[in-house]
């Protein structure tokens, strides 16, 4: 019996809570995707608020039903590693600044975990076919709501500041997963039933092909490549495991259709406006040109935030408050700032960089082992496997660990929500899938029942207060959006005071009236929130002469 009908019949035996767990999964994969807001005065926001709550609902639902259900728990290295990084992350939040933006950025990085530790619980009941397919479907969807809009697809949810953004909002968040999820669409197109499942998982990569190109993402190319590489030698490295003749006609049929796709991304005329006439060949040029443009920013971003690591090594500034922290650390000429003594976007060009100035260098590097480790399983006891397809799958997990490695390195990826459901769902299915059953003694970890209720409860307790959290900001927003008067904006920045803009614009609107008693109190919070911002620290010394 193959390795695919042990894992049938497996999955055919698994719980029915399992099973609703393993659907909960799947639709949270392909929502985070789809879900925005029309909302246009809270860009970005609109996006990320929507997509956090939809991971913190799944992670919470997947929590309570799967993870709580266990007394004890067997750890592993992987495990031991994502829990240091999750518990130096939580000390770091209590030594911030913005305690809003930590809770939040804290919220993704533990709903991301949860996700993974589920994933790949029920990847090793049969599972991971169900999630695997589930993540390059959400892959596809979103790289086709990229090309809707570069083709002339008008609709309020998607933006025109980085277009062509789909229902992500950013053509770079679009190149992120379709680069992270290609390696997934190509085990899906190789280990099909049927060939015409097969050629459906081939035209897919041509979309994603297509959606690559558009996206004018160096940072996503470049993970393309890697990911190219690893799968072409991983996959000439294990041709004595395959036992069928289609497995060559499959990989060609996907190559092809994702070189076509590419194609005619460029050949066919579409509405993006570019202000050069070759933009794609402008772009290929400058993949490894750090010494202008945006890469000689990237470049002293980073250096400025390890400046800032430097500077608070132990326990970082706090998760998400990179953009809070900056402005101290930065030149006034630095691009990565406004007008307004503010960061132009709310994280930094990279998850690294991130990690080691918000939350300290044993975050990052045991976050970095957590990868590390999981490269290593793939790579090991191919002979152990029963058939091609389960190589397949080692195969798929580095190429996507090697994808996730390149992008998060030039642009945020486990900070965002698509993304990060997107990459821990596959690491969690494809891991669990290939781990040896039992694992070796020696390397596992056992956790008393009394210290498993303790992380369980700190678990449900946070992913709980992030569900709430990103409701009551998503209700904020649609209260502005029902009317955009003033009543509106006191109402939502009441409803969310974490929130810098709306208590800023609060302010703002009681000052246009001259009722600076009522601005104050907002100016002050809107202050709080982001000591370095021009706007609100002026309008508090006026409000307060006044």
């Amino acid at each position: 019996m193959s390795r695919v009908e042990v894992q049938e019949q497996t999955r055919r035996s698994l719980s029915v809570t399992d099973r609703a767990t393993t659907f909960l999964i799947q639709l949270g994969l392909l929502a985070v995707m789809l879900v925005a807001l029309t909302y246009k005065a809270f860009e970005l926001d609109r996006y990320f608020v929507p997509k956090e709550l939809v991971l913190n609902v799944v992670a919470l639902a997947a929590a309570a039903t799967f993870v709580a259900r266990r007394r004890t728990f067997i750890a592993t290295p992987v495990d031991a590693l994502l829990a240091v990084f999750l518990g130096w992350s939580a000390l770091s939040a209590l030594f911030t600044t913005n305690y809003w933006l930590a809770q939040r950025a804290l919220g993704v990085s533990m709903s991301s975990a949860v996700i993974f530790w589920a994933a790949r619980r029920l990847a090793r009941g049969g599972g991971s076919r169900g999630i695997l397919m589930a993540a390059s479907i959400a892959t596809v969807v979103a790289a086709a709501g990229a090309l809707l809009q570069a083709y002339g697809v008008d609709t309020d949810l998607f933006t025109l500041a980085r277009a062509p953004g789909g229902t992500l909002g950013n053509r770079n968040f679009i190149a992120h997963v379709s680069a992270i999820g290609l390696p997934a669409i190509v085990w899906c197109a190789v280990t099909a039933r049927r060939s015409a499942g097969a050629a459906v998982w081939a035209i897919s990569a041509g979309i994603v092909g297509a959606a690559l190109v558009l996206s004018r993402s160096r940072a996503a190319w470049l993970a393309l490549v890697a990911a190219l590489i690893v799968l072409a030698l991983l996959l000439l490295a294990s041709r004595k495991y395959w036992r069928h003749e289609a497995v060559g006609g499959r990989l060609a049929r996907v190559a092809l259709a994702g070189s076509l796709g590419a194609i005619l991304s460029v050949a066919l005329p579409n509405t993006l406006h570019w202000n050069s006439d070759s933009p794609y060949l402008d772009s290929a040029r400058g993949v490894i040109d750090y010494r202008k443009g945006s890469g000689g920013g990237r470049i002293a971003q980073y250096r400025n935030s390890l400046a800032m690591a430097g500077a608070n090594p132990v326990f970082g500034v706090g998760p998400g408050n990179w953009a809070v922290r900056y402005v101290k650390f930065a030149p006034a000429s630095d691009k990565s700032l406004t007008d307004d003594g503010m960061t132009a976007n709310p994280w930094p060009s990279s998850d690294w960089v991130a990690f080691v100035s918000e939350r300290g260098i044993v975050a990052a590097l045991a976050l970095l082992g957590v990868f590390g480790v999981l490269l290593l399983g793939s790579l090991r006891n191919w002979k152990r496997e029963v058939d091609g397809d389960a190589v397949m799958l080692k195969i798929t997990l580095a190429a996507t660990i090697s994808a996730a490695m390149v992008v998060s390195s030039f642009d945020a990826v486990l900070l965002l929500p698509a993304t990060a459901f997107l990459v821990w769902g596959i690491l969690g299915a494809a891991s669990g899938a290939t781990a040896r059953k039992p694992e070796s003694a020696s390397r596992e970890i056992a956790v008393s029942p009394g210290r498993w209720r303790v992380i369980v409860g700190a678990t449900l307790a946070l992913v709980v207060t992030s569900v709430v959290r990103s409701a009551i900001e998503t209700r904020a927003m649609m209260i502005v959006g029902a009317g955009g008067h003033t009543a509106n904006w006191v109402e939502a920045a009441d409803l969310d005071p974490g929130s810098y803009r709306l208590n800023a614009r609060v302010a703002q609107l009681y000052e246009n009236r001259g009722r600076c008693a009522k601005a104050l109190p907002y100016a002050r919070q809107a202050l709080e929130l982001f000591p370095s911002s021009g706007p609100a620290r002026r309008l508090v010394r006026r409000c307060a002469r006044a």
